[in-house]
């Protein structure tokens, strides 16, 4: 229980800082889709170039977060070596990937359909190369639980990127300020400027971890480095092919669409958009995993330590379902985070979220290879669910347009999660109260069907107040059936 109650405690630090920093991010949504508007495809393009940013981390850290844990924990390792060994890894590569994308932007700029536009992918190779490099530094800070610094760095960081968005998209035009002549007579905005304003906040980021980075001063032994990608590779796939189920839709959607680039830009931005709302389910589970992470491979000694999984397991689905319900059930609340224009894309919303719970238990159950040794298999469940999507991707979207992203996705995660679960039972056996489990997902199932029909048929009031009380039979049947008193 002390366990579980460190593990709360960590989970509250970071999920409170997470959603504390998504939600001063979500300020950006609005005031981004409101300048840009849905026709103008210009969020398309933000939401194109982030799905790359998203993929390229995963690439340039090529599974050296889990690794560096789990060496960082081993015995026999020096954990300030390993700390330097893997800086120096991660720092290399980023360097190498950031120095070709400039002397080659102009064909990979073409590539990518920004030829006239270079301007946004050099922007972007330079910032996602910092980024993957800081990763590490935050991951030292996880491990040495520092998780107020932690905190404080993600909010200090997003805090810049909106007031300097406020700056530019909004307080600068009204006044009719010019400032460094970024603007024409007309005071045109250009969407170049959102992904120059991520780079400055991207090394303000890097210094201030300066700290961190001296760290890079204990040196480097190629022996921790050649076991440290001995156990990485299968990571780096298990990451790629993870990040292509979240990413993957955004990038080949200007590919498959059947229509013009303008237009599916126009189409991508409804449905990038859109997908915010569901954001969520996402702050909850990076809260989870920034938490749950280290504190697995620092109980693999403890006799109780299945018992732990288990019940870590079934109280992250409750508290995720819990929170689909509450998204769904003030939908016509939430949905005004989006300009109107926007509103189509929302039918999105509960199959992204459905997504992405699955998405959380295939993470919770991620850890009987990473335990075991044996993350080969979680590139296997990894890679099967990036087929299934990019299949259906490439089937569906010239047929059903963003609709096909979404159905993707939750198809990707639940075929990755199934079969991690069936292989997981033979290699690490867990008793997971599967019963307890099912009823809590049928049970959300009834009252979002009935929250659906509420939002489709009454008007905002007496849907919101009918949805409350749906959302109260949930929270009322946890109580119950978990023997959980509220103290007065």
């Amino acid at each position: 229980m002390a366990n579980l109650k460190s593990l709360l405690k960590d989970t509250a630090i970071y999920g409170l800082s997470s959603i504390a920093a998504r939600f001063i991010n979500y300020l950006l949504v609005p005031i981004q889709v409101y300048k840009f508007n849905a026709a103008g495809g210009q969020y398309g393009i933000i939401t194109n170039i982030y799905a790359y940013i998203a993929l390229l981390i995963i690439l340039l850290t090529y599974g050296m977060e889990t690794t560096f844990f789990r060496f960082a924990n081993k015995q026999g390792e020096n954990a300030q070596m390993v700390y330097s060994t893997t800086l120096r890894m991660v720092g290399f590569v980023a360097l190498i990937f950031s120095v070709l994308v400039l002397v080659f932007l102009h064909p990979i700029s073409a590539a990518m359909g920004y030829a006239d536009h270079p301007s946004f992918v050099g922007t972007m190779a330079v910032c996602v190369a910092i980024d993957a490099w800081t990763a590490i530094m935050f991951d030292y800070l996880r491990y040495k639980h520092r998780p107020y610094k932690f905190a404080l760095l993600k909010i200090v960081n997003i805090t810049l990127n909106i007031v300097l968005n406020l700056l530019y998209l909004v307080i600068l035009p009204y006044f009719k300020l010019n400032l460094f002549g970024i603007y024409d007579a007309q005071f045109t905005l250009d969407v170049a400027f959102v992904f120059y304003i991520n780079l400055v906040c991207t090394i303000v980021t890097l210094l201030m971890l300066w700290k961190e980075l001296k760290g890079i001063t204990f040196g480097f032994d190629i022996n921790v480095c050649k076991r440290m990608l001995s156990y990485t590779w299968p990571m780096l796939i298990l990451g790629l092919a993870g990040q292509l189920n979240q990413s993957a839709s955004q990038i080949l959607f200007p590919y498959f669409y059947d229509g013009s680039i303008a237009e599916a830009q126009v189409e991508l931005g409804i449905y990038g958009a859109s997908i915010k709302i569901a954001m969520i389910m996402v702050m909850i589970t990076q809260a989870f995993r920034f938490a749950y992470e280290p504190f697995v491979f620092g109980k693999t000694k403890d006799k109780d330590n299945k018992e732990t999984y288990a019940k870590v397991m079934k109280f992250y689905i409750i508290f995720t379902l819990l929170a689909f319900l509450m998204v769904m059930g003030y939908m016509d609340v939430l949905r005004h985070v989006v300009a109107h224009d926007y509103w189509d894309g929302l039918r999105v919303v509960p199959i992204v979220m459905a997504a992405e719970i699955m998405f959380g238990i295939y993470f919770n159950l991620s850890f009987w290879y990473k335990l075991t040794d044996r993350t080969i298999w979680g590139a296997y469940f990894s890679g099967l669910g990036c087929v299934v999507l990019i299949l259906m991707d490439i089937l569906l979207i010239p047929h059903f347009s963003y609709m096909a992203c979404a159905w993707a996705g939750f198809a990707a995660y639940g075929v990755s999660m199934v079969v991690s679960y069936v292989v997981g039972q033979h290699y690490y056996p867990i008793n997971y109260p599967i019963k307890e489990i099912l009823m809590y997902v049928g049970l959300t199932a009834i009252l979002f069907a009935g929250i659906a029909l509420t939002n489709s048929q009454l008007a905002t009031i007496p849907s919101l107040v009918i949805n409350t009380l749906l959302i109260g039979v949930f929270m009322l049947v946890v109580l119950k059936k978990e023997n959980i008193k509220i103290k007065r």
